[in-house]
């Protein structure tokens, strides 16, 4: 066990770190300071070369009632099974959580990362849709 957590219980651990050695990667070659955007954009160029299937920009409505009361458009779905959300800056705020969140409750996934590229490096957060 490492920090209270069986090894094998970490969902979708191969995709997972696959993707942050693509975070990683960018973050050595690029550094700090581009706007989320550029991010994004070499990320997904990171996961065409690596051969991962992705989805960015993704349109997700939020029904009540069977009407339409909101809207997300998530960053990156990963394999259909990990929601990616882009932030930079040296911290994380509420409204990422809460934000992230709602992007695992629209989709009914289980498993969002919120990266953060600072200017220390990067930051990253594994937040679990326990819904």
């Amino acid at each position: 066990m490492q920090g209270g957590v069986k090894q094998d219980k970490i969902l979708y651990k191969d995709l997972s770190y696959k993707i942050m050695g693509i975070i990683y990667d960018i973050y050595n070659e690029l550094g700090y300071g581009y706007q989320e955007k550029i991010y994004q954009k070499a990320i997904e160029s990171a996961l065409v070369k690596s051969e991962i299937k992705f989805k960015s920009q993704c349109p997700y409505k939020v029904m009540y009632k069977n009407e339409v009361v909101g809207r997300y458009f998530i960053d990156l779905i990963i394999e259909d099974k990990i929601v990616l959300e882009i932030k930079r800056g040296d911290n994380y705020s509420r409204n990422n959580f809460k934000q992230i969140i709602g992007y695992l409750k629209a989709t009914d996934l289980k498993l969002g990362i919120l990266i953060n590229f600072t200017s220390r490096g990067i930051k990253y957060k594994r937040v679990l849709n326990i819904n």
